[in-house]
């Protein structure tokens, strides 16, 4: 049965104007990433403006000035009900205080850092039992960036450099928070050149389908639908139809080979469906100039 809560999964931000995903000092503009996308997390929330946010820091190493930012740039767009839980422990994650937080939040964001530290550290809790159970039954959005994003399928990337990606036994995969199953997500895509990660992730496991997400670029989705957002592109990789590779014959360290693997690029407004594995895309009307 598909959730009835919403996700949200953003590549991140470009260099110059994310202060999410900097981890050594905090760029002062604000870009399409604080603008546009999350006021579109705030639209999608139940109450909308007057939702009540949960912003999980976990994964940064400047926890308290990314809640802080985060926190400004919702009071830009007239959102005030703003938390911020720096939980750094799995003992933390069990508090009773933490989940009761979690029940009464209608938005909950994960920022970026290191996507193992989210896994590690709720993976199991009371925390990520509430957070599963309200996404399952509730309309519940829940909203990650960066590593929020690549940990919240059920398989994680979590290590493995872009240009040894396709290289047998590079690639590290590790199980995530699971939100969503049967997908795997990679982030900072297309400026990072990982396209060789999600190569290696759907021809090892074909039954998913991988996503590698660009920065300033996210998915909105909602049942089996998922919907391009942003201002860059978000790159599908369909292993289904895989029709060999020799993943199991060479040797740890050597080039793997691939036949038939699909690609799909997607833009702000295209549509996937995850039940068809069908791609619509958006034709935006073009006004001439005179």
């Amino acid at each position: 049965m598909a959730p009835k809560g919403k996700l949200i999964i953003i590549g991140g931000a470009i260099n110059t104007g994310s202060f999410a995903e900097t981890q050594f000092g905090l760029p002062q503009n604000m870009n399409f990433f604080e603008r546009g996308i999350l006021k579109r997390i705030t639209t999608e929330s139940i109450k909308g403006n007057d939702s009540r946010f949960e912003i999980m820091t976990t994964a940064s190493l400047i926890p308290v000035k990314v809640g802080e930012e985060y926190i400004k740039a919702f009071a830009q767009l007239d959102v005030h009900d703003v938390g911020v839980m720096n939980i750094g422990s799995r003992e933390e994650a069990n508090k009773p205080e933490y989940a009761e937080r979690i029940k009464l939040a209608d938005v909950i964001i994960f920022t970026g850092g290191d996507q193992l530290r989210l896994t590690s550290i709720f993976g199991g809790t009371e925390i990520h039992r509430v957070l599963l159970d309200k996404y399952q039954n509730t309309e519940f959005v829940i909203a990650g960036t960066s590593a929020g994003a690549a940990a919240s399928s059920k398989n994680m990337i979590y290590q493995g450099s872009s240009k040894d990606a396709l290289l047998k036994g590079e690639v590290k995969i590790t199980g995530g928070l699971g939100f969503i199953d049967d997908v795997i997500v990679d982030t900072h895509f297309v400026q990072r050149g990982r396209i060789g990660r999600l190569l290696y992730a759907a021809a090892s496991n074909p039954g998913i389908l991988g996503i590698g997400l660009g920065e300033d670029t996210g998915l909105y989705i909602q049942g089996n639908t998922m919907e391009a957002i942003g201002s860059g592109m978000v790159i599908l990789v369909d292993g289904r139809h895989m029709a060999d590779t020799n993943l199991t014959d060479v040797e740890m360290g050597q080039p793997v080979s691939i036949k038939n693997m699909i690609v799909h690029v997607m833009c702000d407004g295209d549509i996937y469906d995850l039940t068809t594995h069908q791609l619509v895309i958006h034709h935006p009307k073009v006004v001439p100039t005179e």
